[in-house]
């Protein structure tokens, strides 16, 4: 009898006792459901994100139960080489396996670990990268890299792993706000004296003023970066209501300032996007648009919020303002794989060293930017 089909959604639980595994049986609005579901789920692993990020004919979706109960969820993006049986499964912040209501389990993890490694490479004949969604810092990250090397993965090492601040929001106002950084609170308290209005919402109309501010200052300053607001846009049109982003604008004298994105998905919101006018560094508007933010996440159930990074060395006054919220610095685990079938592992491998080479030669071929001092006054770039 020949094997199915690695395509084809499928139910099976060959060596998961007390646990059953479903694998691409379920439809965009019950994954929507089960995310709410999940105290540790988060924006990458919804629907909206994977569908509008990666196609929607890369996902797959893992489903765990124990007792008819669902325990743990994966969303994974799957990149296959026409024809032959070889690529690569790819889960990034995952798998989600604390139910609202519970504290993490270990064993919820690792049977999640299982059934994943069991499906992707054990039966897809892929290889296996995952980016737990767990940071150094927390209790659970001993089980997962235990978990981890029990199922043979092994740490990619040339990854840098996530680095950021994580500010505590389990606590009353009055005490998160004595835990910022005195010159940052004066700020703030600069800020809530200079007569800002601030819009709050998710809708396509307020989405559509920050992408207006952000182009502002993109055209302005004039750096590269690997996020594009467009595409967060298609994601915010797909998202459910209750997953949507919180846009957030400051306006004076009936004109934005500044701008802030983030995501209240799970118990830890994290810091997407931001947009500043030349306008807004004088009105301090940054400032009262993060100290709202963490009030609104607070009250959307979130007990972290994760300021989206940080980068000392390259980005030092972006870290300058974020080490100023209250935070604890955290890093993530870093990278796992699990190699697979040999004609996946070479794939992949070949792959990475083109992206590379791609990499490079665009570097090469890139206008490098001309100083100012060479730039004829009439047509140098405002700061």
């Amino acid at each position: 009898m020949s094997a199915p089909s690695p395509d084809l959604p499928r139910v099976a639980s060959p060596t998961l006792t007390q646990y059953t595994v479903s694998v691409d049986q379920v439809g965009e609005g019950e994954w929507n459901a089960l995310i709410e579901s999940f105290s540790d789920a988060n924006f990458y692993q919804t629907w909206a994100y994977g569908a509008i990020s990666w196609g929607e004919n890369q996902l797959s979706h893992c489903v765990v139960q124990r007792d008819g109960q669902t325990v743990a969820i994966a969303q994974l993006r799957i990149v296959k080489l026409p024809v032959v049986r070889a690529g690569i499964a790819y889960l990034r912040w995952g798998p989600a396996c604390q139910p609202k209501g519970t504290a993490w389990a270990p064993d919820n993890h690792r049977q999640a670990l299982q059934a994943i490694e069991e499906e992707y490479v054990g039966r897809r004949g892929l290889m296996l990268r995952v980016i737990p969604n767990v940071f150094a810092q927390d209790p659970a990250s001993e089980h997962v890299l235990k978990h981890l090397a029990d199922a043979s993965f092994q740490q990619e090492n040339e990854v840098t792993p996530y680095r950021t601040l994580r500010v505590d929001l389990r606590h009353e106002p009055e005490i998160i706000r004595k835990r910022l950084d005195g010159k940052w609170r004066n700020q703030l308290n600069a800020a809530e004296r200079n007569g800002l209005t601030i819009l709050e919402g998710s809708d396509d109309a307020l989405y559509g003023q920050f992408l207006e501010l952000y182009n502002e200052m993109m055209a302005r300053k004039q750096f590269e970066t690997t996020v594009d607001a467009q595409e967060f846009h298609r994601i915010q049109q797909r998202l459910p209501e209750n997953q949507k982003m919180i846009v957030m604008i400051s306006v004076k004298d009936g004109t934005p300032q500044t701008a802030l994105i983030s995501t209240a998905v799970g118990t830890t919101g994290i810091y997407l996007l931001g947009a500043t006018s030349n306008e807004g560094m004088k009105s301090k508007g940054s400032y009262l648009l993060q100290w709202r933010m963490m009030n609104r996440l607070r009250e959307r159930g979130c007990q972290w919020y994760d300021l989206g990074g940080i980068n000392p060395e390259t980005n030092p006054g972006v870290y300058h303002f974020k080490s100023g919220m209250g935070g604890q610095e955290v890093s993530g685990l870093g990278r796992f794989e699990r190699r697979g079938a040999a004609l996946s592992s070479a794939a992949v491998d070949v792959g990475a060293q083109m992206q590379t080479w791609i990499s490079k030669l665009k570097g090469a071929l890139r206008p490098k930017p001309v100083p100012p001092a060479e730039v004829p006054t009439e047509k140098r770039t405002q700061n």
